[in-house]
């Protein structure tokens, strides 16, 4: 099949989730043999790594707020003036929808992914007679709605009740409009369901972001690990309960390496606490940990460090948060929900001695989780 793929930001070294769990989705359409031409903004500054006869880049942008104030005075005008979430906003441009259109009347798709419930706005450049899915990550508005209950200020509940309200009509319109839609947990599955897409909202368990394991278990360095994108604010929110309530619970000679942007603040504040900054290898960083600890304690969908720390081979502490939409788990993987709990767990985790059975439990999980999920992909487009 002909299929187009429009999607937020294409994957890049300095990757999110979100975008590696796109590509997952990308991958197993392009293994399966379907022709899929791919869509998306490239993160500012990053270096574009893609068959560009496969892969089209609208143009370079900033998307993390955090960034640059002027792009969000900018967002925030555009989201008043187009009526679109805030979160829309950021991937709005009249040169996507150019490059889409040019698309369309060139070719005859048969397939067309709408990825992330954010570009729900290109959906009217979309026949009737095109053949939609869309991939939802989360539901979308229950995010926005947490963070709406929490701010503590008018402008920030104003800001937030107009994106979960807004971003719930998108997800609801993309709903009606797709002959299918993805969703990554069973969880997003029942509420699409619910809503009004009885039959046509199916759940994928998509793989870790790793194209290829190791071969074998190797030698630990460190007792702890941690890794993450500390700047996004549940991540952040997860770290700093990892600190302030389950580190005081571990021996005092346990050595915890935490790597991932925005954790500066750590360096040097604890004796046993290194903080590694970014790491060129995740996957070498996780296999170095006898335990990797991932503390989450909000956000929605399925998160692929978790995923990826598992396929690792070492040792799982993990709240039932951090798990969600994983099931089948191997024996490597504890889950935890208090701080004391939490804290045993890892240290009777440290103890366990280093066996290549364990981390041959890990691989075949992968494996078995990988070829499933290019089943379900197959079966979802035979269907259309």
């Amino acid at each position: 099949m002909k299929i187009l793929f429009l999607t937020t930001i294409i994957l890049s070294k300095n990757c999110n989730g979100g975008e590696v769990a796109s590509q997952c989705f990308i991958n197993a359409l392009r293994n399966l043999g379907h022709q899929v031409t791919v869509i998306g903004y490239l993160r500012k500054g990053d270096k574009f790594e893609h068959n560009p006869q496969e892969t089209l880049i609208v143009d370079e942008r900033y998307t993390e707020t955090s960034k640059t104030k002027l792009f969000l005075i900018f967002w925030l005008i555009i989201a008043f003036l187009k009526g679109l979430p805030y979160s829309s906003a950021k991937y709005y441009s009249r040169n996507y929808i150019a490059l889409v259109k040019k698309l369309l009347i060139k070719d005859n798709y048969d397939a067309i992914v709408i990825d992330h419930a954010q570009l729900g706005w290109i959906e009217r450049l979309i026949s009737v007679e095109n053949k939609l899915i869309t991939i939802a990550h989360n539901v979308e508005y229950q995010i926005y709605e947490d963070i709406f209950q929490k701010a503590n200020n008018f402008i920030s509940k104003f800001i937030y009740r107009r994106e979960a309200n807004l971003i719930k009509v998108q997800e609801e319109h993309l709903l009606n409009a797709s002959q299918q839609v993805w969703t990554l947990t069973e969880h997003d599955q029942k509420y699409f369901s619910n809503v009004g897409g009885l039959g046509k909202v199916r759940t994928f368990g998509i793989t870790p972001g790793f194209t290829t394991l190791q071969d074998k278990a190797v030698s630990k360095c460190f007792d702890i690990g941690l890794l993450g994108s500390w700047i996004w604010k549940a991540n952040r929110e997860a770290l700093q309960w990892f600190i302030e309530d389950i580190y005081p619970y571990l021996p005092t000679d346990f050595l915890i390496h935490i790597a991932g942007k925005g954790a500066d603040w750590l360096t040097n504040k604890y004796p046993n606490i290194y903080y590694c900054g970014v790491v060129p290898d995740a996957q070498e960083f996780m296999a170095q940990a006898r335990v990797i600890a991932i503390p989450t304690l909000s956000g929605g969908g399925i998160q692929i460090k978790t995923l990826d720390a598992i396929a690792s081979g070492s040792c799982i502490v993990a709240t039932p948060v951090a798990l969600r939409g994983i099931s089948c788990l191997p024996s490597t993987v504890k889950i935890a929900e208090k701080p004391e709990e939490f804290a045993n767990f890892i240290i009777s985790a440290v103890s366990l001695p280093l066996t290549q059975k364990v981390f041959e439990e890990a691989k075949d999980w992968y494996h078995i989780r990988q070829d499933k999920f290019i089943h379900d992909i197959a079966y979802a487009i035979n269907d259309l």
